[in-house]
């Protein structure tokens, strides 16, 4: 019997859809991994459903199991925590992060899926991807200690970019948003907040992790 899912596509700009997606027998190595939960980013996920992304970063934009192209129809997405229904042993019944796009159910690689710590809400755990782009823009921004530093942009990635920053020992983090309803999350994140026309100068380090600051 053929199993079918249920995806959420981009038709066009401005125009998404629910789409039955086939699902295949999991061969060797593979899992089926049942969604219980699927996460949007608010700044990426915007720039695709209007179809905004610039034809230059289509490349860079592509999501892993991302299927169709921009503009559209496309298929994207890529924060996903679901239930390992079928698969390897030491996998079964486990609770997985992966990098799919928002669909019920889907097959990958067993390599693909990340085993959650049993401690880590399932909820939560959606956030493990924009957490790993927050860690990856420090290693190639290498901040060091007592640096003053600015985040442009409170949005998934900056919040995370600066809840990490704020861990440094002695770096002193502003973040920077045309929201100014972002200044309470900045507080909660220890980090002090300004709107860009009282944005600090004479910064060691500005990470920008706005899609509007990057150019987008």
């Amino acid at each position: 019997m053929t199993r079918v899912a249920h995806a959420v596509w981009l038709r066009s700009p401005g125009r998404a859809e629910i789409r039955p997606a086939a699902l295949p027998a999991p061969g060797a190595g593979e899992v089926l991994v049942r969604t219980r939960y699927s996460g949007v980013s608010r700044g990426t996920e915007t720039l695709v459903f209007r179809g905004e992304v610039p034809p230059s970063q289509y490349p860079s934009m592509r999501a892993p199991f991302q299927e169709g192209d921009f503009p559209g129809p496309v298929k994207y997405g890529y924060l996903n925590v679901g239930v390992v229904e079928e698969g390897p042993s030491d996998l079964r019944g486990r609770t997985v992060f992966c990098l799919y796009p928002h669909q019920t159910a889907y097959v990958v690689p067993a390599g693909a899926v990340v085993a959650l710590p049993d401690d880590v809400p399932a909820r939560r755990a959606v956030l493990a991807g924009t957490v790993e782009t927050a860690v990856n823009a420090l290693w190639d921004a290498a901040p060091l200690v007592g640096d003053r530093v600015t985040v442009v942009g409170g949005g998934m990635v900056g919040c995370c970019v600066a809840a990490l920053l704020t861990r440094f020992p002695g770096v002193h983090v502003q973040l920077v948003d045309v929201d100014r309803d972002r200044a309470a999350v900045a507080a909660a994140l220890g980090a002090e907040f300004a709107p860009p026309d009282d944005a600090a100068g004479g910064r060691d380090l500005v990470v920008h992790a706005s899609a509007t600051a990057a150019g987008l």
